[in-house]
């Protein structure tokens, strides 16, 4: 096995302040703690503020913070109104009869933060940003069933759906519904997105207003004094500092109580308990879509074409493409020991794709772990240590990956497992590990990403944003994988592609009756598993970090964990 490889300097979080062995210069230290500041850990960095233009959920967790949705999904997957008046329904005649159409209306007097009013165009703006393809949006699969948005006056959105839509509440709902200021970004529309001022100067209506950005490094935030509830914020001041580590980010919080939240604490068990043992806040676990998985790249990262891409379609993987040897890199994954080990009661082992709402987790699969029975589908698939090297080869192509995941010592832990498994199965190994503000970024230059996925499998975790799979089971959608030809925007990174799965998805986008809609998602997920075109580890918790004094927090898994900030206090 080879060395990992670190792709970016890693950035060390100390208690006092944090500093980047990799920036010259020295980054903005967090102010003295006081009950008017509010200090939040990310130790995955933001670098972008325009969600719509990110992969990662830490651009969309410090998006949050100043930008808002119409309305968003409590943990009990309700709904709830954020700039909208109220919540569409068939009796206030928000939501037509054959689900074709919805209308929404907005609170008046609403303002931006630099003052301008809040309307209905800035709602038809983002839907005209989020779809232009140009614009390349993260996000553009959420609004792709809508015919057209019109403003029917300042107040009032009109929604008009290509057919009945049973996901009528996706679009400009929860973490990939938030709102864009048509006046910031009129100009900036199309291949220029990406240069608009806004995306790091974010102007929003929410609770706080950006005042510094420094990408990869820290978001100040003051209270919004054009706030529809200025008066009711519990903060002046709010200090949002990436980088670091996770294990650093849960200490300052637990231990030493220089920060009041972390976020996103994929930290081995046993330390998290040392921690918690310090006194001066609490570890907060919930699970809800949340899954650790591999991904299994269809194409192969090792062949360009004539613009120099890697991982096209026209270069099917030379190995992965074949059912058997997937199933034996399923069955060589020992779940119950990562599970065990490395999560403890913040993680546990699953076969699923999807796994949140509950009546969508599938009763149908199983997992295996077989190093005997990998090793044996590998023989029939015709894979032999002809060289007698340790690695299977097969007409001149040894079977060598590269695993790559993002910087984080659990998941190192979990690839070095994984790596010694395919290792005794016959398989090389290379470990990669990206800094998780560049591998999470969407910037489609970068070959880092998880979009570029310049690697043969990859390791992450994700989960459905919404109580409806709808967009989420779309990812793996033959028109939604991540090429050249979309700028690398497709959420499909694999490139995985099955009509039948295709057919499965259309279906339930049509389907009303919610049963048999259910049964459509339960469908999609079994293929997705029984075709291993995706291995799912762990059902991970969505672990933060929380002060003692920090009160208000009413974390859901279908938006952000900032969703509700503006009643944060302490």
């Amino acid at each position: 096995m080879k060395n990992r490889r670190i792709s970016t300097c890693l950035l060390t979080l100390t208690v006092a302040y944090f500093s980047s062995g990799c920036n010259p210069q020295s980054p903005t230290a967090i102010a003295p703690s006081n009950s008017d500041v509010l200090k939040l850990l990310y130790w995955q960095a933001p670098t972008i503020l325009n969600p719509h233009l990110s992969t990662g959920f830490k651009d969309s967790e410090a998006s949050r913070i100043t930008l808002e949705p119409l309305a968003s999904f409590d943990k009990e997957g309700k709904l709830v109104p954020v700039l909208a008046a109220e919540i569409p329904s068939q009796e206030n005649g928000g939501l037509a009869a054959d689900g074709k159409s919805v209308t929404w209306k907005l609170k008046p007097g609403i303002k931006w933060s630099d003052g301008q009013p809040f309307t209905a165009e800035d709602v038809v703006f983002t839907y005209e940003f989020a779809i232009d393809p140009k614009v390349a949006s993260v996000n553009a699969g959420v609004y792709e069933a809508i015919d057209r948005v019109e403003a029917v006056d300042n107040n009032t959105v009109k929604v008009t759906f290509k057919e009945a839509n049973p996901s009528w509440s996706l679009p400009f709902v929860g973490a990939e519904g938030m709102i864009l200021p048509k006046h910031m970004f009129a100009d900036y529309k199309g291949e220029n997105s990406r240069e608009a001022p806004a995306n790091l100067q974010a102007v929003g209506t929410g609770p706080y207003r950006v005042v510094e950005f420094k990408p990869g490094d820290v978001v100040v935030y003051e209270a919004n004094p054009n706030y529809r509830e200025a008066d009711k914020l519990g903060f002046k001041r709010v200090e949002l500092k990436g980088g670091g580590d996770a294990t650093s980010a849960a200490r300052a919080v637990l231990q030493t109580g220089e920060a009041d939240y972390a976020e996103n604490l994929q930290v081995e068990p046993q330390i998290l308990e040392q921690l918690e043992a310090g006194a001066k806040g609490k570890v907060i676990a919930s699970f809800g879509p949340l899954s650790e998985r591999i991904l299994l790249n269809q194409t192969d990262p090792n062949k360009a074409n004539a613009k120099g891409d890697r991982s096209v379609l026209e270069f099917p993987h030379p190995f992965l493409t074949d059912l058997k040897v997937r199933q034996a890199l399923n069955l060589a994954i020992d779940r119950e020991s990562i599970a065990t080990q490395l999560y403890g009661k913040t993680g546990k082992p699953t076969p699923n794709f999807l796994l949140s709402p509950e009546s969508y987790n599938s009763p149908n699969t199983s997992y295996e772990f077989n190093i005997e029975k990998a090793k044996q589908l590998l023989d029939e698939a015709g894979w032999k240590d002809t060289n007698n090297n340790g690695i299977r080869d097969k007409n001149g192509v040894e079977m060598n990956v590269l695993f790559q995941s993002s910087v984080n010592p659990t998941r190192q832990k979990t690839q070095e497992l994984i790596g010694q498994a395919f290792k005794q199965i016959g398989i090389g190994v290379e470990l990669k590990s990206i800094d998780p503000s560049i591998m999470f970024s969407g910037e489609p230059g970068n070959t880092d990403t998880v979009a570029r996925f310049y690697a043969d499998l990859q390791m992450f975790t994700t989960g459905n944003v919404s109580p409806d799979p709808q967009i989420y089971m779309k990812i793996y959608t033959c028109k939604e994988r991540a090429t050249p030809e979309n700028n690398w925007s497709g959420q499909n990174y694999a490139r995985y592609c099955n009509p039948e799965y295709d057919k499965l998805w259309e279906q339930a986008a049509k389907e009303l009756d919610p049963q048999k809609r259910t049964q459509l998602f339960v469908q999609m997920n079994d293929l997705l598993i029984n075709d291993v075109a995706v291995i799912p580890i762990v059902h991970r918790a969505d672990v933060v970090a929380a002060s003692n004094q920090l009160t208000g927090l009413n974390l859901t898994p279908w938006d952000r964990t900032t969703w509700n900030i503006a009643e944060w206090k302490k």
